[in-house]
Protein backbone atom coordinates (compact mmCIF):
# COMPACT_ATOMS: atom_id res chain seq x y z
CA UNK A 1 0.00 0.00 0.00
CA UNK A 2 1.39 3.37 -1.02
CA UNK A 3 1.62 6.00 1.71
CA UNK A 4 -0.32 9.17 1.27
CA UNK A 5 1.92 12.08 0.13
CA UNK A 6 1.02 14.04 3.26
CA UNK A 7 2.08 11.12 5.44
CA UNK A 8 5.34 10.76 3.52
CA UNK A 9 6.21 14.39 4.21
CA UNK A 10 5.65 13.92 7.96
CA UNK A 11 7.68 10.71 7.95
CA UNK A 12 10.57 12.43 6.18
CA UNK A 13 10.45 15.30 8.67
CA UNK A 14 10.54 12.94 11.66
CA UNK A 15 13.48 11.02 10.21
CA UNK A 16 15.34 14.28 9.63
CA UNK A 17 14.75 15.41 13.23
CA UNK A 18 15.91 12.06 14.54
CA UNK A 19 19.08 12.28 12.47
CA UNK A 20 19.83 15.74 13.85
CA UNK A 21 18.97 15.07 17.50
CA UNK A 22 20.48 11.60 17.87
CA UNK A 23 24.15 12.63 17.86
CA UNK A 24 23.58 15.35 20.45
CA UNK A 25 20.94 13.59 22.51
CA UNK A 26 22.84 10.97 24.47
CA UNK A 27 26.13 11.53 22.72
CA UNK A 28 27.53 13.56 25.59
CA UNK A 29 26.20 11.11 28.15
CA UNK A 30 27.67 8.23 26.15
CA UNK A 31 31.06 9.94 26.06
CA UNK A 32 30.94 10.51 29.81
CA UNK A 33 30.14 6.88 30.55
CA UNK A 34 32.71 5.59 28.05
CA UNK A 35 35.52 7.81 29.26
CA UNK A 36 34.98 7.08 32.93
CA UNK A 37 34.06 3.43 32.83
CA UNK A 38 30.52 4.15 33.92
CA UNK A 39 31.48 6.66 36.67
CA UNK A 40 29.61 9.55 35.12
CA UNK A 41 28.85 11.13 38.50
CA UNK A 42 32.55 11.29 39.35
CA UNK A 43 33.32 12.79 35.95
CA UNK A 44 30.66 15.49 36.45
CA UNK A 45 31.90 16.30 39.94
CA UNK A 46 35.51 16.63 38.84
CA UNK A 47 34.53 18.84 35.91
CA UNK A 48 32.36 21.00 38.16
CA UNK A 49 35.11 21.33 40.75
CA UNK A 50 37.67 22.34 38.12
CA UNK A 51 35.31 25.00 36.74
CA UNK A 52 34.54 26.26 40.26
CA UNK A 53 38.24 26.65 41.06
CA UNK A 54 38.54 28.83 37.94
CA UNK A 55 35.50 30.91 39.01
CA UNK A 56 33.52 29.77 35.98
CA UNK A 57 30.34 29.88 38.00
CA UNK A 58 27.78 29.02 35.32
CA UNK A 59 29.78 26.12 33.86
CA UNK A 60 30.46 24.67 37.30
CA UNK A 61 26.80 24.93 38.22
CA UNK A 62 25.80 23.07 35.05
CA UNK A 63 27.99 20.10 35.96
CA UNK A 64 26.98 20.07 39.63
CA UNK A 65 23.27 20.47 38.89
CA UNK A 66 23.36 17.63 36.38
CA UNK A 67 24.90 15.36 38.98
CA UNK A 68 22.39 16.38 41.67
CA UNK A 69 19.40 15.91 39.35
CA UNK A 70 20.40 12.65 37.69
CA UNK A 71 22.37 10.69 40.29
CA UNK A 72 20.42 10.74 43.57
CA UNK A 73 22.41 7.81 45.03
CA UNK A 74 25.83 9.15 44.11
CA UNK A 75 28.32 9.64 46.96
CA UNK A 76 29.30 12.88 45.20
CA UNK A 77 25.80 14.33 45.34
CA UNK A 78 26.10 16.14 48.73
CA UNK A 79 29.33 17.86 47.68
CA UNK A 80 27.79 18.75 44.32
CA UNK A 81 24.86 20.34 46.18
CA UNK A 82 27.33 22.47 48.12
CA UNK A 83 29.07 23.27 44.84
CA UNK A 84 25.86 24.68 43.41
CA UNK A 85 25.57 26.95 46.45
CA UNK A 86 29.18 28.07 46.07
CA UNK A 87 28.61 29.07 42.45
CA UNK A 88 25.75 31.32 43.50
CA UNK A 89 27.88 32.89 46.23
CA UNK A 90 30.63 33.44 43.69
CA UNK A 91 28.35 35.35 41.33
CA UNK A 92 27.86 37.94 44.04
CA UNK A 93 24.48 39.42 43.07
CA UNK A 94 21.54 40.01 45.38
CA UNK A 95 19.55 37.40 43.45
CA UNK A 96 22.33 34.80 43.55
CA UNK A 97 22.76 35.26 47.30
CA UNK A 98 19.11 34.32 47.80
CA UNK A 99 19.59 31.22 45.63
CA UNK A 100 22.75 30.30 47.55
CA UNK A 101 20.86 30.58 50.83
CA UNK A 102 18.24 28.18 49.49
CA UNK A 103 20.88 25.63 48.39
CA UNK A 104 22.60 25.57 51.77
CA UNK A 105 19.31 25.36 53.65
CA UNK A 106 18.27 22.40 51.51
CA UNK A 107 21.60 20.72 52.13
CA UNK A 108 21.14 21.02 55.91
CA UNK A 109 17.60 19.67 55.54
CA UNK A 110 18.58 16.68 53.36
CA UNK A 111 22.00 15.92 54.92
CA UNK A 112 21.90 17.09 58.55
CA UNK A 113 24.51 14.54 59.66
CA UNK A 114 26.83 14.90 56.68
CA UNK A 115 30.46 15.54 57.54
CA UNK A 116 30.26 18.85 55.68
CA UNK A 117 27.14 20.14 57.41
CA UNK A 118 29.35 22.65 59.25
CA UNK A 119 30.49 24.05 55.90
CA UNK A 120 26.88 24.43 54.77
CA UNK A 121 25.95 26.27 57.98
CA UNK A 122 28.96 28.56 57.60
CA UNK A 123 28.14 29.39 53.99
CA UNK A 124 24.51 29.99 54.92
CA UNK A 125 25.73 32.66 57.28
CA UNK A 126 28.01 34.07 54.60
CA UNK A 127 25.10 34.36 52.15
CA UNK A 128 23.79 37.03 54.55
CA UNK A 129 27.24 38.34 55.50
CA UNK A 130 28.03 39.37 51.92
CA UNK A 131 24.82 41.44 51.89
CA UNK A 132 25.59 43.50 54.98
CA UNK A 133 25.15 47.24 54.64
CA UNK A 134 27.27 49.97 56.16
CA UNK A 135 26.31 51.29 59.62
CA UNK A 136 23.52 53.82 59.35
CA UNK A 137 21.60 51.68 56.85
CA UNK A 138 19.28 48.73 57.32
CA UNK A 139 21.00 45.98 59.32
CA UNK A 140 18.53 43.14 58.67
CA UNK A 141 21.02 41.07 56.68
CA UNK A 142 23.71 41.70 59.28
CA UNK A 143 21.48 40.41 62.06
CA UNK A 144 20.62 37.31 60.01
CA UNK A 145 24.33 36.70 59.44
CA UNK A 146 24.90 36.94 63.20
CA UNK A 147 22.06 34.47 63.81
CA UNK A 148 23.37 31.86 61.37
CA UNK A 149 26.99 32.20 62.48
CA UNK A 150 25.97 31.92 66.12
CA UNK A 151 24.08 28.75 65.20
CA UNK A 152 27.32 27.41 63.76
CA UNK A 153 29.20 28.14 67.00
CA UNK A 154 26.60 26.26 69.04
CA UNK A 155 26.17 23.26 66.72
CA UNK A 156 29.75 22.71 65.54
CA UNK A 157 32.10 23.67 68.41
CA UNK A 158 34.85 21.32 67.20
CA UNK A 159 34.78 22.33 63.54
CA UNK A 160 38.05 23.28 61.87
CA UNK A 161 36.16 26.26 60.44
CA UNK A 162 35.58 27.75 63.92
CA UNK A 163 38.38 30.37 63.84
CA UNK A 164 37.19 31.73 60.51
CA UNK A 165 33.58 31.72 61.64
CA UNK A 166 34.41 33.55 64.87
CA UNK A 167 36.22 36.24 62.92
CA UNK A 168 33.24 36.78 60.61
CA UNK A 169 30.84 36.70 63.56
CA UNK A 170 32.82 39.40 65.35
CA UNK A 171 32.81 41.53 62.23
CA UNK A 172 29.06 41.14 61.81
CA UNK A 173 28.38 41.94 65.46
CA UNK A 174 30.59 45.01 65.23
CA UNK A 175 28.59 46.18 62.22
CA UNK A 176 25.38 46.02 64.26
CA UNK A 177 27.09 47.59 67.28
CA UNK A 178 28.51 50.44 65.22
CA UNK A 179 25.06 51.19 63.87
CA UNK A 180 23.66 51.35 67.41
CA UNK A 181 26.62 53.41 68.60
CA UNK A 182 26.07 55.99 65.88
CA UNK A 183 22.48 56.45 67.00
CA UNK A 184 23.60 56.88 70.63
CA UNK A 185 26.30 59.34 69.63
CA UNK A 186 23.80 61.30 67.54
CA UNK A 187 21.60 61.64 70.62
CA UNK A 188 24.61 62.69 72.69
CA UNK A 189 25.74 65.27 70.12
CA UNK A 190 22.23 66.73 70.07
CA UNK A 191 22.14 66.81 73.89
CA UNK A 192 19.39 64.24 74.25
CA UNK A 193 21.35 62.53 77.01
CA UNK A 194 18.62 60.17 78.25
CA UNK A 195 18.27 58.71 74.77
CA UNK A 196 22.05 58.34 74.46
CA UNK A 197 22.28 56.62 77.85
CA UNK A 198 19.60 54.07 76.98
CA UNK A 199 21.11 53.32 73.56
CA UNK A 200 24.66 52.91 74.89
CA UNK A 201 23.54 50.65 77.72
CA UNK A 202 21.53 48.47 75.37
CA UNK A 203 24.58 48.10 73.12
CA UNK A 204 26.78 46.95 76.02
CA UNK A 205 24.10 44.52 77.16
CA UNK A 206 23.59 43.00 73.71
CA UNK A 207 27.28 42.84 72.81
CA UNK A 208 29.67 43.22 75.75
CA UNK A 209 32.56 42.31 73.44
CA UNK A 210 31.94 45.16 70.99
CA UNK A 211 35.35 46.06 69.62
CA UNK A 212 34.94 49.85 69.97
CA UNK A 213 33.32 49.76 73.38
CA UNK A 214 35.91 52.28 74.66
CA UNK A 215 33.97 54.96 72.79
CA UNK A 216 30.74 53.63 74.27
CA UNK A 217 32.17 53.70 77.80
CA UNK A 218 33.38 57.26 77.37
CA UNK A 219 30.26 58.82 75.89
CA UNK A 220 28.01 56.86 78.23
CA UNK A 221 30.01 58.23 81.16
CA UNK A 222 29.87 61.73 79.74
CA UNK A 223 26.12 61.51 79.16
CA UNK A 224 25.62 60.39 82.76
CA UNK A 225 27.76 63.28 84.00
CA UNK A 226 25.60 65.69 81.99
CA UNK A 227 22.50 64.63 83.91
CA UNK A 228 24.29 64.75 87.28
CA UNK A 229 24.74 60.99 87.65
CA UNK A 230 28.46 61.14 88.32
CA UNK A 231 28.48 58.21 90.73
CA UNK A 232 27.07 56.02 87.96
CA UNK A 233 29.40 57.47 85.32
CA UNK A 234 32.71 56.78 87.07
CA UNK A 235 32.53 52.95 86.76
CA UNK A 236 32.35 53.30 82.98
CA UNK A 237 35.43 55.51 82.89
CA UNK A 238 37.11 52.98 85.17
CA UNK A 239 36.24 50.08 82.84
CA UNK A 240 37.68 52.01 79.91
CA UNK A 241 40.99 52.46 81.77
CA UNK A 242 41.17 48.82 82.86
CA UNK A 243 40.18 47.22 79.54
CA UNK A 244 42.12 49.41 77.09
CA UNK A 245 45.84 50.07 77.04
CA UNK A 246 45.47 52.34 74.01
CA UNK A 247 42.45 54.52 73.28
CA UNK A 248 41.92 58.12 72.24
CA UNK A 249 39.61 58.39 75.26
CA UNK A 250 42.04 56.92 77.80
CA UNK A 251 43.56 60.13 79.18
CA UNK A 252 40.18 61.87 79.30
CA UNK A 253 38.73 58.97 81.27
CA UNK A 254 41.63 59.03 83.72
CA UNK A 255 41.13 62.75 84.20
CA UNK A 256 37.41 62.27 84.84
CA UNK A 257 38.19 59.70 87.53
CA UNK A 258 40.82 61.95 89.13
CA UNK A 259 38.58 65.03 89.13
CA UNK A 260 35.44 63.34 90.37
CA UNK A 261 34.27 64.29 93.84
CA UNK A 262 31.06 62.66 95.04
CA UNK A 263 28.25 65.01 95.99
CA UNK A 264 26.66 64.85 99.41
CA UNK A 265 23.54 63.31 97.91
CA UNK A 266 24.51 61.29 94.80
CA UNK A 267 21.67 60.69 92.41
CA UNK A 268 22.40 57.02 91.88
CA UNK A 269 24.68 54.23 93.02
CA UNK A 270 27.10 52.65 90.55
CA UNK A 271 25.56 50.12 88.17
CA UNK A 272 27.02 47.22 86.25
CA UNK A 273 25.98 48.65 82.91
CA UNK A 274 23.56 45.90 81.95
CA UNK A 275 20.43 47.16 83.64
CA UNK A 276 18.10 49.82 82.30
CA UNK A 277 18.06 53.25 83.96
CA UNK A 278 15.36 55.87 83.89
CA UNK A 279 16.91 59.31 83.43
CA UNK A 280 15.16 62.63 83.65
CA UNK A 281 16.59 65.22 81.27
CA UNK A 282 17.89 68.50 82.66
CA UNK A 283 16.52 71.88 81.67
CA UNK A 284 19.27 72.31 79.09
CA UNK A 285 18.44 69.07 77.27
CA UNK A 286 16.91 69.33 73.82
CA UNK A 287 14.13 67.18 72.50
CA UNK A 288 15.07 63.87 70.87
CA UNK A 289 15.99 64.05 67.21
CA UNK A 290 15.67 61.01 64.95
CA UNK A 291 19.09 59.53 64.13
CA UNK A 292 20.58 60.37 60.79
CA UNK A 293 23.74 59.52 58.81
CA UNK A 294 27.23 60.43 59.96
CA UNK A 295 30.32 58.71 61.27
CA UNK A 296 30.99 59.46 64.96
CA UNK A 297 34.55 59.62 66.32
CA UNK A 298 36.55 56.46 66.91
CA UNK A 299 34.35 54.28 64.73
CA UNK A 300 35.62 53.57 61.22
CA UNK A 301 33.35 50.92 59.71
CA UNK A 302 34.66 48.76 56.89
CA UNK A 303 32.71 48.41 53.63
CA UNK A 304 30.52 45.39 53.03
CA UNK A 305 32.73 42.47 51.98
CA UNK A 306 32.25 40.67 48.67
CA UNK A 307 35.11 38.18 48.30
CA UNK A 308 34.53 34.99 46.29
CA UNK A 309 33.90 31.85 48.34
CA UNK A 310 36.68 29.37 48.92
CA UNK A 311 36.22 25.65 49.06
Amino acid sequence: MTAHPHHRRWLALLLLCAAIVAPSCGGKDKDIVTKTGGEADKFLFEKGTAALDKHRWFTAREYFSRLVDNYPQSPYRPDAKLGVGDTYLGEGSSESYVLAENEFKEFLQFYPTNQRADYAQYKLGMAHFYQMHKPGRDQSQTRMAVRELETFVVKYPNSSLMPEVQGKLREAKDRVGTSDYQIGYFYYKNRWYPGAIVRFKELLKEDPGFTNRDAVYYYLGEALMKVNLGAEAIPYFDRLVKEFDASEFLEKAKQRIADYKPTANPAAAPHTGTESTSVTPTATDSKPIPPGPGDPPAIKPTPAPTPPPQR
